[in-house]
């Protein structure tokens, strides 16, 4: 099975002389990044759904075996709440097809004050293609429910584990694959602090698991600030050997 650890999103100024050298050029960073990681989760598309001329770019461009997860557009999450789905499962698709080989997993994060519904839940997965691997981010707790937990696993599709201030942090696995999102440890503030040691040994238990019983697994820091999810990623692989 397989294993990988990245961040979420890799162009950030406040990483120069964490993981970029200063004064390195932003449209630089993207090389510099995949020298270390080997998969990454794109944040960008969330706020402007890339051209699929744009996913076929970086299908040449990343190195053979590096992997994309891609954040779905908040114009299907946060504007139509999944209602609809079928225009955008379409563009996903096309975009999906460009990215080729370097695609990993679509992240649907839907909002926090989303409440569960089943049926559009269960459309929504219906209406992409079976080709198309998805984790979906349920952060309103109405959704921790076994029916939920059914759906998802109807459409081979994965109920993102999160951790961060207010978020449930369930650790059920819906599919063959295990989709983690490390949003800090502070518990205020999303996105705050950085993961001790022992926090993220911790992880590496929980890996493992997912690990023995064969599925895939991918982690994602979202901490970025002070640099923390990229420090935090190289410790989590330096702990698990990967």
């Amino acid at each position: 099975m397989t294993i990988r650890v990245g961040t979420s999103g890799w162009s950030y100024d406040h990483w120069e002389g964490v993981l970029y050298p200063p004064g390195m050029p932003p449209h630089d960073r993207l090389a510099r990044y995949v020298q270390e990681f080997g998969t990454v989760e794109l944040n960008a598309s969330f706020y402007r759904w890339p051209r699929d001329a744009t996913f076929a770019s970086w299908n040449r461009r990343l190195p053979e075996g590096f992997t994309m997860s891609v954040k779905a557009s908040r114009g299907l999450t946060h504007a139509k709440r999944l209602y609809a789905p079928e225009v955008w499962s379409e563009r996903i698709a096309r975009s999906w097809h460009a990215l080729r080989d370097r695609r990993e997993v679509l992240l649907v994060q839907l909002p926090p004050d989303q409440q569960r519904d089943d049926a559009r839940l269960d459309w929504f997965l219906g209406s992409l293609p079976w080709w198309v691997r998805v984790a979906v981010e349920l952060r309103h707790p109405s959704w921790q429910h076994d029916d939920v937990s059914a759906i998802l696993e109807r459409h081979g599709a994965a109920s993102c584990v999160m951790s961060g201030a207010g978020l449930p942090c369930v650790l059920r696995a819906t599919a063959p694959f295990v989709y983690v999102r490390l949003h800090g440890p502070d518990q205020q503030w999303l996105y705050g602090g950085s993961y001790s040691d022992d926090d993220l040994r911790w992880w590496a238990d929980r890996v493992r698991e997912w690990d023995a019983q064969g599925r895939d697994v991918l982690v994602y820091f979202n901490n970025d600030g002070d640099g923390n999810a990229v420090r935090n990623a190289r410790t989590l692989r330096w702990i698990l050997g990967v």
